[in-house]
């Protein structure tokens, strides 16, 4: 089957369209064959290497962490879906591979398919709809009349995390630039900051809770948003403790992880809020709830460009320009 293939990490040529096996179900997972796959930031850094501490892949391996697509073979104990099921997911770490025609995902980790949605629009979403969900909801315990600070509105996972907020009840403040200003207010957000003209630190103050997926600078200016007590949730770094506990990395790695977020975990508790990274995790249930927000018409998917599978490489390098409104898909069929 075509797959696209990361032969070595940091590769000159960012990886590679050529054949594998199609692979071959256990009997807890069900075979899909691949309809559209999105393209997230995750992916670029898992190629360039930023997480082989965490995450180390053994190459050559096939790249992807979203799909969408039908159910072509299932396990002896699968029992929750059957061959013909639209599905869709984002596969666990270590079991990644949808920039493929087919890839095997553990029962456990599946959703039926949205059913007002395309298979392109279905697979924008699990891994910004699942890391939206557990930072909101999960760890972030977002309640109604809350407030809450998302950074990047315009982008994947802040375009899902405005509508999840909302349909939580919660005062939404994000940044963006000019352009997208429109867009993120359509989605729900209540104060909008063009983050190339206004300073946010100065407009936004006791927040319960601020999601951040910027960088080092923007989570230190985030920490003194928040109210006492306040929550700062981050997805872009640095792991902590808690997380290297959870992954149960080797003992030199929980040291290097606990040396990384030290400064930012001395100033959170300087100012008596709190930090935590979140590395999201497959999980089908979840997936479920957030089905059935979309069928119900509370969240909509936003979908920037589909790219044709050949041309994965430049659906990869438009991600990362940090252009893109919402999400970018690749098709496969």
């Amino acid at each position: 089957m075509k797959a696209f293939i990361i032969d070595k990490y940091k590769s000159k040529d960012g990886g590679r369209i050529g054949q594998v096996p199609v692979p071959e179900p256990q009997a807890d997972e069900v075979l899909v064959e691949v309809h559209a796959a999105g393209i997230n930031l995750l992916d670029s850094k898992i190629s360039n290497g930023e997480f082989k501490l965490i995450l180390p892949y053994k190459t050559p391996f096939v790249l992807g962490h979203d799909v969408a697509g039908i159910v072509t073979k299932v396990g002896a104990r699968v029992q929750q879906f059957k061959v013909g099921d639209e599905v869709y997911a984002r596969p666990a770490d270590h079991r990644i591979g949808t920039f493929a025609e087919f890839i095997a995902i553990k029962e456990a980790d599946l959703a039926l398919k949205p059913k007002k949605l395309s298979m392109e629009q279905a697979a924008s979403i699990p891994l910004v709809g699942l890391t939206a969900w557990q930072a909101l909801i999960e760890k972030g315990n977002l309640k109604k009349g809350q407030k809450v600070f998302i950074q990047a509105g315009s982008g994947g996972v802040g375009t899902f995390a405005i509508q999840l907020a909302k349909y939580l009840s919660a005062t939404v403040a994000t940044t963006t630039s000019a352009a997208n200003i429109e867009l993120v207010k359509g989605l729900g957000a209540d104060v909008v900051i063009d983050y190339k003209k206004d300073d946010f630190e100065k407009i936004l103050n006791g927040y319960d809770l601020v999601l951040n997926s910027q960088d080092g600078k923007t989570l230190e200016k985030s920490l003194r948003v928040l109210k006492l007590g306040g929550k700062l949730i981050s997805i872009s770094g640095p792991p902590d403790p808690d997380f290297a506990e959870e992954i149960g990395v080797p003992w030199f790695v929980k040291l290097i992880m606990r040396l990384l977020s030290s400064g930012v975990r001395k100033k959170a508790k300087r100012l008596n809020v709190g930090f935590s990274f979140l590395f999201m995790k497959a999980n089908g249930a979840q997936l479920k709830e957030i089905t059935s927000l979309i069928n119900s018409g509370t969240i909509i998917p936003v979908v920037d460009k589909v790219f044709p599978f050949e041309l994965i490489k430049e659906a990869i390098a438009y991600v990362e320009s940090g252009r893109a409104k919402g999400k970018v898909v690749v098709k496969m069929k």
